[in-house]
């Protein structure tokens, strides 16, 4: 594997007792998976609370959207920043202070008597899960100096990743089922307790040996750069592409052309923009990017199909979904050994070519005839993703020094979260326009539900429910066939995308060496 940063000291903050036995190493890595599968599932558990709070808390549309935004935004706003803080004060230390705030917030945000609360506990649990997550990365990277135990561990980290986020509408599904709302955040609060308990005496602290000073106007523009960008796709996600997002997303840009001329003129950068010099490094972030991209917007219309155009449940969807998850941690476990006989470039090219493969089944496909044709693409594209987020994540880590890990990390999972929120916005966008394009509304549907089922494929279906026989059954096959129209074009765009970027991976990566 190229790791040009396996000749400096891998572990600035160790005892000088000789290397611990590697169980504590595995070991270490499994309290590591609790606050990842926790940050995963907490993505998208959520969701299937709300219809609860909103009756609960009497919460408006407005409020309502921002409990769901207020987390993601401020844990895309920070990851930077606290990535840099963890390479500063220890990683470990980091995930700590993060762990016991994220499970003490939780439990607050549990019984929040207000929307207003339960905003804002959303947005401190954002604080605290920056803390989370790049600390994870990096602890692995520098508890596995061991390239071949490191890629096995990063493989098992991206499968409880990936895990996380597919077993979320399950779980969430059920705690709001058997108790009530507060179950989904209470539930934070126990799976970080091992962390807590056994953290400190399990895991080694690393950090930066020569952090240098820290220069609050690079904070403060990371987070001005972040905030804004990821808001604006959001807004274009969910109100289309617009006057609103657009400003948003230049406000962003120019922050971030700000943030990066400050980092290269002063003489301790809170981020080291030469690390994207290295093409290696670069390319590796880019293909988790759009591996995220390509996931996260499957998902996205294969979900809505599955529930309003296939009639199942959102726990029922969510199972429907499990064989990708396999899919996906198989796939990243095999190509850690594949990896010695294949070079790795051409492992996570191979990967985004799955990644287009699965597109393409979905291009091909008949949707009319039950989910057989989408949960088939799903799968291919699932392994590929497995397959090319474990070897990219591999290759950002082993191409910094070890001492830089807590800022590469955090650009990774800055990645995972633009990666995510663009596969929503931008393929979530083009699938509603085109449903609302080619959406035909047959005769008898008042103007008032004409325009509820021109909206969206829910109000479609709502709107049905409303109406007489065969009026009712007319408007949902309307529906659904533009909705499936849709699927077809965002598809078609998601394979270009996903065939450019495996190009583009072959080419730059070729020349990495197999792992030794």
């Amino acid at each position: 594997m190229f790791t040009p940063s396996s000749t400096q000291a891998p572990r600035s903050v160790r005892p000088a007792l000789g290397r611990p036995a590697p169980w504590r190493d595995w070991a270490a890595l499994g309290l590591l998976m609790f606050p990842v599968l926790l940050v995963a599932v907490d993505n998208t558990a959520l969701t299937f609370a709300l219809p609860q709070i909103a009756r609960s808390l009497d919460v408006g549309g407005v409020q309502l959207l921002w409990i769901i935004d207020a987390y993601p935004l401020v844990l895309a706003a920070l990851l930077v920043s606290m990535g840099n803080l963890g390479d500063r004060i220890g990683r470990r230390r980091l995930l700590l202070i993060g762990s016991t705030g994220f499970a003490a917030v939780s439990a607050a945000t549990a019984f929040a008597p207000s929307a207003e609360w339960l905003i804002a506990g959303r947005a401190a649990l954002g604080i605290f899960g920056a803390m989370l997550m790049p600390s994870t990365l990096s602890l692995i990277r520098n508890i596995f100096t061991d390239p071949n135990r490191r890629r096995l561990a990063i493989a098992v980290w991206a499968a409880g990743f990936s895990g996380g986020a597919t077993l979320g509408p399950i779980f969430g599904g059920w705690l709001v089922e058997h108790f009530w709302w507060g179950a989904v955040f209470l539930v934070a609060a126990f799976l970080l307790l091992p962390l807590l308990a056994f953290g400190r005496v399990l895991i080694p602290e690393s950090k930066d040996a020569n952090p240098g000073r820290v220069d609050p106007p690079s904070i403060a523009l990371s987070i001005v750069t972040m905030a804004p960008f990821v808001y604006g796709i959001k807004e274009s996600a969910v109100h289309g592409f617009g006057a609103t997002s657009a400003g948003f997303l230049v406000f962003g840009l120019v922050m971030g052309v700000l943030f990066v001329r400050r980092q290269q003129r002063i003489d301790s950068p809170m981020l080291d923009v030469s690390l994207f010099k290295n093409k290696v490094f670069s390319t590796a972030i880019v293909a988790n990017v759009l591996s995220l991209f390509s996931m996260t917007g499957f998902i996205y219309f294969f979900a809505q199909h599955l529930q309003l155009v296939e009639g199942r449940s959102p726990m029922e969807a969510g199972i429907a979904m499990i064989p990708a998850l396999l899919a996906t941690v198989m796939a990243g476990m095999l190509v850690v050994p594949l990896v010695k006989r294949v070079r790795p470039g051409f492992v996570v090219a191979g990967g985004l070519t799955l990644s287009a493969a699965g597109y393409l089944v979905a291009v091909l496909g008949d949707h009319s005839e039950g989910p057989v044709f989408l949960l088939s693409a799903l799968t291919v594209l699932a392994v590929g993703v497995g397959a090319a987020e474990t070897i990219s994540n591999d290759l950002i880590l082993g191409s910094v020094p070890a001492d830089k890990s807590g800022a590469a990390s955090a650009i990774s999972e800055t990645g995972y979260e633009l990666g995510s929120l663009l596969g929503t916005a931008v393929l979530g966008s083009i699938l509603t326009a085109s449903y609302q394009h080619n959406l035909v509304i047959p005769e008898g549907v008042s103007s008032q539900l004409a325009g509820k089922a021109s909206e969206t494929l829910a109000g479609a279906v709502d709107a049905a429910g409303t109406l007489p026989e065969p009026t009712s059954a007319a408007l949902l096959n309307a529906a659904r066939v533009a909705f499936d129209s849709g699927v077809h074009i965002t598809a078609a765009i998601g394979l270009v995308l996903m065939a450019g970027a495996a190009v583009l991976a072959g080419v730059v990566l070729r020349r990495v060496p197999k792992a030794q």
